[in-house]
């Protein structure tokens, strides 16, 4: 609730420019450990995981999902039609937050929310489309047990990265808070314990001690427009765009030997 009071009440700005492109490349490397975001997370979230060898424990084959806003058991197999059964979500949608103040920030800034830790989880699939861009004013988990971590989640992030919130958002966050005893405000990898359910909540910190953005990340590459063709996958790499996932501009299932939707890993 300290955290939320920070935040600016403002209207929602208009949508005229926002593309996915707007937030880096899908999945960038950002922490350049080598593996791309969505694995990355993959491999936070899901537990019982195996790799695919050669890839440096980045490729996840399989693994099983508690997720957060069903609090079903959602088993996970990497491939073409078996993938989307696991999404990874942002819990501040991008396109909400490019409404919400993000159309100010650079685009390091933009990639860096993008592929935050803090506002990501692997979630159902079908839950997450459902939820599409919704803030809290318009969709919250169907887990009630978890709308209390969902919101102070969003809360952070939007701290984090100067981001405002309409008035029925901020009065449907307060509402739900108000059932929420002794909710702390999470920060970075202590989020992540938490999503595992592994450690008790952090202390509450002031807003001006969360994660600011990075100011210089890495920038990332940025996706082929629309009606490209990559004879291979040396072609896409010159071009950065690799690795390149399925409904992005240049893909096609040549590029993609083992039919998982990533193609040029």
């Amino acid at each position: 609730m300290a955290v939320l009071s920070t935040l600016a009440v403002k209207g929602r700005a208009p949508k005229t420019g926002y593309a996915r492109t707007q937030f880096g490349a899908a999945w960038a490397d950002v922490d350049h450990n080598g593996c791309d975001t969505r694995n990355d997370i993959l491999k936070r979230d899901l537990t019982a995981v195996t790799v695919k060898g050669g890839t440096r424990d980045c490729l996840i084959l399989t693994g099983t999902l508690k997720d957060p806003y069903t609090a079903s058991v959602i088993p996970f197999t990497r491939g073409a039609a078996t993938s989307t059964a696991v999404q990874i979500d942002h819990v501040v949608a991008l396109s909400d937050a490019w409404q919400k103040g993000a159309q100010q920030l650079t685009l390091a800034q933009r990639t860096a929310l993008a592929n935050d830790p803090l506002n990501l989880l692997a979630v159902d699939g079908p839950t997450n489309l459902r939820k599409s861009d919704g803030d809290a004013a318009t969709w919250l988990p169907p887990a009630k047990s978890y709308r209390c971590s969902y919101v102070a989640r969003q809360i952070s992030v939007k701290a984090a990265y100067g981001l405002w919130v309409t008035q029925a958002e901020h009065d449907a966050m307060s509402g739900i808070l108000a059932d929420c005893a002794q909710m702390l405000a999470p920060t970075g990898q202590e989020a992540a314990a938490q999503v595992q359910g592994t450690a008790p909540a952090p202390a509450a910190e002031p807003a001006a001690a969360l994660p600011a953005p990075p100011a210089q990340p890495a920038p990332a590459a940025q996706p082929a427009p629309a009606g490209i063709y990559y004879a291979n996958c040396a072609a896409v790499r010159a071009a950065g765009a690799a690795p390149i996932s399925l409904g992005q501009a240049g893909y096609r299932s040549a590029l993609d030997r083992d039919g998982d939707g990533v193609g040029c890993e």
